[in-house]
């Protein structure tokens, strides 16, 4: 198949070891970082859904929320300011993450963690104490600035300790936790809503805490990558904790391509400018197309704003945070799904599947909307319309968390060679966050003037990049991390551009040659 088809076969190294709890343990916490940005995204929603956190600093959209059914339902929202207040928190970890690079590859993967949860801390404190706008978005500015050094950091350091025939799972499981803090938001809100004295969007805010609180003290206790000991110079060391992951000191094998590949990467002085050049093309398209991608599913339509949403067609405040609730649910039981199945069926088959069914619910989800609102905005939905848009979005949700959620992840993370790895994850997660300002920034705006269209565009989007996924995108589950410049070479397409010179210059993999892969293509 041109598209590289799903299947995998040929020789792949099978390095020595076995799943240890070490190495179980250290992913888990590391995981739990996710915690942070999913928390945020579900407790955004919410607290800007809540009457008293609207009349007090967004009094115009509370005054557009109580007006009858007669006006426009698509614009009841539509406000810069709301949507910059949302947007602050994205700013802030786009910036944050190229610092973040220098900080993850100079310093270890875990500074960058410990560093982010310290920050997150503050932003929380500043948050929940808010008295006005400004301050609102100071806090959110540094929550801002902890995500973007957690999700450069995080992702790569999940990559490095797992095992190649694991490390999907492994890395999925910061988009478990990802899940998890959004549906604990979402649950979180519904519970402050009901504070009649009106202040439980404070909760909700300075609960952001809790995260940050996990994330630090765990990063404190978590041990390095053996990828970022070797990096920075520290080999045996390097050597130790891979015996102690691995449980077996029979590593010699899995050491020697760590050490081929630091070697390697100590060629290249200027990762930046190194990252722009041609051997690296594959691995640089992947890193600004599957973050573009991802933000173009459409899912920040409904996990960010679904309580705003389901208000808009109808719901009522205590029924729209309970409805983002069950999306929530079925957020993180889908994640669990992928956690299952990335390396046992591939990365390109759950991307291609999860695009085909999010694209029959956007679709779908379009035709009842405008069948209801039409281009006036103005209608309701009956009960039992209103359970169809939500079955439909929960169908939605569940494709994209087993797989363009976790997989947005995870597959950058896993394909850069060691000298540009902190560069190329820097940037999938900057382009990743630029593309999350704009679409936070419109996204109201577009549904007041798009209307139902909205989700006919994001159905658009998401058939282009199924299509991208399965001409581009080779398979790479239980290749070793070091190893993977070699599949771009047995890809119809990228192994076009890259240059037979190109071999042995900036090929991370062991040198010796020995690992040769067949992709079916």
């Amino acid at each position: 198949m041109a598209g590289g088809g799903f299947a995998q076969t040929g020789v792949v190294k099978d390095y020595a070891g076995k799943v240890t709890l070490l190495l179980v343990f250290t992913c888990i916490v590391a995981a739990t970082g996710g915690l942070i940005f999913g928390y945020d995204v579900g407790m955004t929603g919410g607290v800007t859904s809540m009457d008293p956190f609207l009349k007090r600093f967004f009094p115009s959209v509370y005054r557009k929320m109580q007006q009858d059914k007669n006006q426009n339902q698509y614009c009841k929202f539509d406000s810069q300011l709301l949507t910059a207040f949302i947007s602050s928190f994205y700013v802030a970890g786009l910036i944050a993450s190229f610092f973040a690079s220098t900080v993850t590859r100079v310093f270890g993967r875990k500074m960058s963690m410990l560093f982010g949860g310290l920050i997150s801390l503050v932003g929380a404190a500043v948050s929940g104490a808010a008295k006005d706008v400004a301050m609102l978005i100071i806090g959110r500015i540094l929550l801002g600035v902890g995500v973007g050094f957690a999700n450069q950091s995080i992702p790569v350091y999940l990559s490095e300790m797992a095992p190649p025939k694991i490390r999907g799972a492994l890395n999925t499981s910061f988009q478990l936790f990802l899940t998890i803090g959004i549906l604990v938001a979402n649950l979180v809100n519904y519970g402050t809503n009901k504070i009649k004295a009106g202040w439980g969007w404070r909760v909700s805010l300075a609960l952001a805490a809790v995260p940050a609180v996990i994330m630090t003290v765990g990063s404190v206790f978590l041990p390095d990558t053996p990828n970022s000991l070797v990096e920075r110079g520290h080999h045996e060391k390097a050597k130790r904790m891979l015996q102690c992951i691995r449980g077996t000191t029979n590593v010699e094998e899995e050491y020697q391509d760590l050490l081929h590949a630091s070697e390697a990467s100590k060629q290249v002085k200027r990762p930046w400018a190194n990252i722009l050049k041609r051997k690296y093309r594959p691995q640089s398209v992947m890193a600004v197309a599957i973050p573009f991608f991802l933000q173009l599913t459409g899912i920040n339509v409904i996990m960010f704003y679904a309580p705003l949403l389901f208000k808009t067609i109808g719901f009522g405040s205590n029924a729209s945070l309970v409805s983002a609730a069950i999306t929530g649910g079925v957020n993180v039981v889908a994640t669990l799904v992928s956690i299952c199945s990335v390396d046992k069926y591939g990365r390109r088959f759950l991307f291609l599947v999860g695009g085909i069914q999010m694209f029959i619910c956007q679709v779908i989800i379009g035709i009842i909307l405008g069948d209801k609102f039409g281009l006036s905005g103005k209608g309701t939905l009956s009960n039992s319309e209103a359970d169809l848009v939500v079955f439909f979005i929960c169908l939605y949700v569940s494709a994209f968390a087993w797989s363009w959620g976790p997989l947005g992840w995870l597959v950058p993370s896993e394909i850069f060679p060691l000298e540009i790895r902190s560069a190329g994850q820097s940037i999938n997660v900057s382009v990743s966050l630029f593309f999350l300002i704009a679409i936070t920034q419109a996204v109201l705006s577009m549904l007041c003037h798009f209307k139902f269209g909205l989700f006919f565009f994001f159905a658009g989007w998401i058939l282009i990049m199924t299509a991208f996924i399965f001409f581009l995108l080779p398979e790479t589950k239980n290749i070793p991390i070091e190893e993977m410049t070699l599949v771009w070479r047995e890809h119809w397409f990228w192994k076009r551009i890259l240059l037979p010179a190109d071999d042995g210059e900036g090929n991370t993999g062991s040198g010796k040659g020995s690992s040769l892969l067949t992709v079916d293509r």
